[in-house]
């Protein structure tokens, strides 16, 4: 008589195992621990074998009879049904395995040592939120260009056009990774050139007339904030680093005697990506290093130069530009702390006549020479540290409203 689903909740464990049989070879085998578990026993190449199809009640009544029932059908055309029931298991692992997010998680691990910790936090995050939640659980061999350009739309349709050509980027290296690991046989992103809108180019607001740096150096002597954020705020148009770089100084990379400051590769924007692990060599100026001693006396006993409120940590990469919006300027149209860099690359060359590779090598942007080698940490070196003192001379210049002197600029 076949079984009720009154019968099997009836049925109570004994001092051994007992079989209560259904239909067609099913039964339902009921531990001594009082676990349900449906089987069936059966014969294939002359050996005794038994399926099983889960337990009672996550596997119910009637779908214990469909999954018996295809058994029997796989059976009846020859095919053993335990060894086709493995087969499937392996291939949801291998589909797993093969996902777009576990083969982007993989992709990441393998690349996350070498990067800035910045880099890496957005990289993961823009695949976690901009491509993990459509297309993460699909077997990365599958994804066509068309399902990948309606992942990249929904960013772009939020108006993160940038974000979606970076997302692009990244879904792109994962898929040239699949394709070395042999998980995929070809890079769907390569067919979606053009298919997005150029981003726009940002550019960081900055101060490049003269006059108006005058009045901005004559406002960072009047700022009333903590000697910390005073001294990040006028060393910035001194070293013209990016703000990254100078609130994370740490008195181990500085050099008092030489007037040095060596900052590490891990810190410098995408230089790990590039292999370049040698550090950018900052030459201070006469200016700048007085600038540090002040600081030196309250900082200098502690790891970074510029400290935040909690002493282990540097201070907050808002503070610069917490300081020019107190000092009266809109860090979105005036100037950011970004800025400085515009300000020192444009007046260095029309107003004080530097050649633009001196320029860009302090800017760390010319990072290969005309050889292809690394980054040489001492190429113009001389030029920039005379470069150096003569812009710090030149701001001096200008906040005490003294003649400048201007420069016909000069071809590289």
């Amino acid at each position: 008589m076949p079984l009720s689903d009154v019968a099997i909740k009836k049925a109570k464990p004994a001092t051994k195992p007992q079989k209560m049989p259904d239909a067609d070879g099913l039964y339902l085998l009921v531990a001594v621990s009082g676990g349900k578990l449906w089987r069936y026993d059966y014969r294939f190449g002359g050996k005794r074998k038994t399926l099983s199809y889960g337990a009672y009640p996550d596997l119910s009544l009637a779908r214990a009879r469909e999954c018996h029932g295809d058994a029997r059908k796989l059976l009846a055309s020859g095919i053993d049904p335990a060894a086709s029931k493995q087969a499937d298991k392996l291939a949801r692992q291998i589909a797993a395995v093969s996902s777009f997010e576990a083969v982007a998680r993989e992709w990441f691990a393998k690349h996350q040592p070498s990067w800035a910790k910045g880099h890496s936090e957005k990289v993961i995050r823009r695949l976690e939120k901009d491509v993990f939640p459509w297309m993460g659980n699909r077997p990365i061999s599958e994804i066509t260009a068309p399902e990948l350009l309606a992942t990249i739309r929904r960013t772009e349709s939020r108006g993160a056009l940038d974000t979606a050509h970076r997302a692009l980027q990244n879904c792109g290296q994962v898929f040239r990774y699949a394709v070395a690991t042999g998980r995929a046989e070809r890079d769907p992103s390569g067919d979606l050139r053009g298919a997005l809108p150029p981003a726009r180019t940002k550019h960081y607001a900055s101060i490049v007339e003269p006059q108006g740096v005058a009045e901005l150096l004559r406002a960072m002597d009047g700022f009333k904030g903590t000697l910390v954020v005073q001294c990040a705020l006028k060393l910035a148009p001194l070293v013209f680093t990016r703000p990254g770089e100078l609130r994370k100084a740490e008195w181990s990379e500085i050099d008092l005697e030489k007037g040095e400051w060596n900052i590490p590769a891990e810190r410098m924007k995408g230089w790990l990506r590039k292999g370049i692990t040698t550090p950018h060599l900052v030459p201070l100026s006469s200016q700048s290093l007085a600038i540090l001693k002040e600081l030196h006396a309250l900082t200098g006993h502690r790891r970074y130069v510029f400290l935040g409120r909690d002493p282990q940590k540097p201070m907050s990469e808002a503070a610069i530009n917490a300081a020019l919006r107190r000092m009266g300027y809109d860090t979105k149209e005036d100037i950011t702390g970004h800025g400085f860099r515009a300000m020192a690359r444009t007046i260095l060359h029309e107003e004080l006549g530097i050649e633009r590779d001196v320029i860009e090598h302090q800017l760390a942007h010319s990072v290969p020479d005309a050889l292809g080698t690394a980054y040489n940490r001492t190429k113009f070196i001389k030029d920039r540290r005379s470069m150096m003192q003569v812009w710090a001379d030149y701001l001096d210049k200008l906040k005490s409203g003294a003649d400048v002197i201007h420069f016909p600029a000069r071809t590289a």
